[in-house]
């Protein structure tokens, strides 16, 4: 791979297809979530993307055998130069950036979605929450958070939203687990005046058999990812095959975590939901009450994967001169972020949890 160093920058071309002019007054087009489609701002005009043939109208599952391009693309601190085809203008992006825009002319720099050490995506799941929507949804989600000061409730007006695209992997693959376990059935025995549980523990083995569908992983480093994790799910399979006028008109990422990597962090979250729907077949098969010693060993057959963009709006607001960040799925609206809390309502939720259960004790030794 290539390095660059933090003041050499590396020169990239726009793609005419997002530049496109609208018929009736000459505006610059952007993908717009309300219409579905490419939307001039200035009149309104709106018109339908362009289809690919039938059987390419969503991004294709690759063999992960088959994949050439493993490793991270993490370029740090590398950028690159876009002259702006409609003003003429230079402009500094990050090099993971394919799409901006231009902050003289507001035109939309869309740029190759791969180079020599990169893929290009396979599809986008365009964005189906508009701007305004995503404010409406921050405001009812910040109206339930009990714990937040009311005054910032009522005071909480998110800034401007910027509209991602952030770079995701999903992975498909047939599992086939070998289990062992011990699982315990418990009997309440008594014991001089005492009532106690007694567990009798039996062993067992086993094969499970599950198909994973699109296990998702951010390929991105550049935000945080607990609170991306919070706008999960998305309905993946409602994806378009790539076309640079879906990401017209919004910032667009490329990956920075390369298959490789982000497959082994799928197989820890596989794992983890293996580990849970075995135990719990454990449980039913053998109506237990307890299972332990769970030890489970699998194998993974048929691996594919797709690289997708996913559709994220970024804001933040301010409270007491703090800034709390927060994210809105631009296509489940789904809401994830950060927000102040009021120490008086958590101590006011200590005291009454404390008094309830001072008030059941009382009831249970003396009712």
């Amino acid at each position: 791979m290539n390095t660059y160093g933090a003041n050499v920058y590396k020169s990239a071309n726009t793609l005419k297809e997002t530049d496109k002019k609208c018929p009736s007054c000459a505006g610059i087009m952007s993908y717009d979530p309300v219409h579905e489609g490419l939307s001039c701002p200035f009149c309104g005009y709106t018109e339908k993307i362009t289809d690919f043939k039938k059987e390419n109208k969503t991004a294709e599952e690759l063999c992960i055998s088959t994949a050439d391009r493993l490793e991270n693309c993490n370029w740090g601190a590398e950028k690159k130069s876009i002259i702006c085809s409609s003003c003429g203008a230079e402009s500094i992006y990050d090099a993971l950036q394919i799409s901006a825009v231009c902050s003289f002319c507001d035109s939309n720099n869309v740029m190759e979605a791969s180079c020599d050490n990169t893929m290009a995506p396979g599809g986008v799941v365009p964005f189906k929450i508009s701007d305004q929507q995503a404010a409406n949804l921050f405001k009812n989600w910040i109206k339930k958070k009990w714990f937040s000061p009311k005054m910032a409730k009522n005071s909480a007006k998110a800034d401007r939203f910027l509209g991602i695209y952030l770079p995701y992997w999903t992975f498909d693959a047939d599992t086939e687990s070998n289990f062992k376990a011990d699982y315990g059935i418990d009997k309440r025995v008594k014991k001089g005046d005492r009532i106690e549980t007694v567990t009798k523990w039996f062993k067992t083995r086993g094969n499970h058999l599950e198909k994973i569908d699109d296990e998702l992983v951010v390929a991105t480093t550049n935000h945080n990812q607990s609170m991306l994790r919070g706008l999960e799910p998305f309905n993946t399979a409602d994806n378009k095959a790539y076309k640079p006028e879906y990401i017209a008109g919004f910032v667009a990422e490329r990956y920075a975590i390369g298959i490789k990597d982000a497959w082994n962090f799928a197989k820890q979250m596989i794992g983890q939901r293996l580990n849970r729907n075995i135990e719990a077949r454990i449980r039913k098969d053998n109506n237990a009450d307890r299972v332990r010693n769970l030890k489970i060993s699998t194998t993974y057959t048929d691996i594919t994967y797709k690289y997708l963009l996913l559709p994220i709006w970024v804001s933040h607001y301010t409270y007491q001169d703090k800034v709390y960040h927060f994210m809105v799925n631009g296509q489940t609206g789904k809401v994830s972020g950060k927000a102040p809390i009021s120490i008086i309502k958590v101590m006011f939720a200590i005291v009454g949890s404390i008094a309830i259960l001072a008030a059941l004790s009382y009831l249970g030794v003396f009712g």
